[in-house]
């Protein structure tokens, strides 16, 4: 972990915690229906990977706690907005089709 205060260090963690979180919940959930442990069938288009992608965004609450702990708050505010960021690119990918 960066030893550092700084936006840039929590804007770096609020987005490689979701995009990591992301692809290991999707490759686990690939892996489930290979294995015929889970489905996707009856759901509407795109549920997983939206479902998916909202998990992985609240992720950062972890990181925002723990750099509450550590009395961070330039790394949360970079956390918090990393977090908006991925929140709007959420809605304009998924919510256009919802509403």
């Amino acid at each position: 972990m960066f030893q550092r205060n700084e936006i840039w260090v929590g804007l770096l963690y609020g987005l490689l915690l979701p995009a990591t979180g992301f692809l290991l919940l999707y490759n686990i959930f690939s892996l489930l229906e290979i294995k015929g442990a889970a489905s996707g069938a009856g759901f509407s288009e795109n549920f997983r990977e939206r479902t998916l992608a909202i998990v992985a965004i609240a992720l950062n609450l972890f990181i925002l706690s723990r750099f509450r702990r550590l009395r961070w708050e330039r790394a949360m505010r970079g956390v918090v907005i990393a977090t908006s960021l991925l929140a709007l690119a959420w809605l304009i990918l998924y919510g256009v089709k919802l509403f």
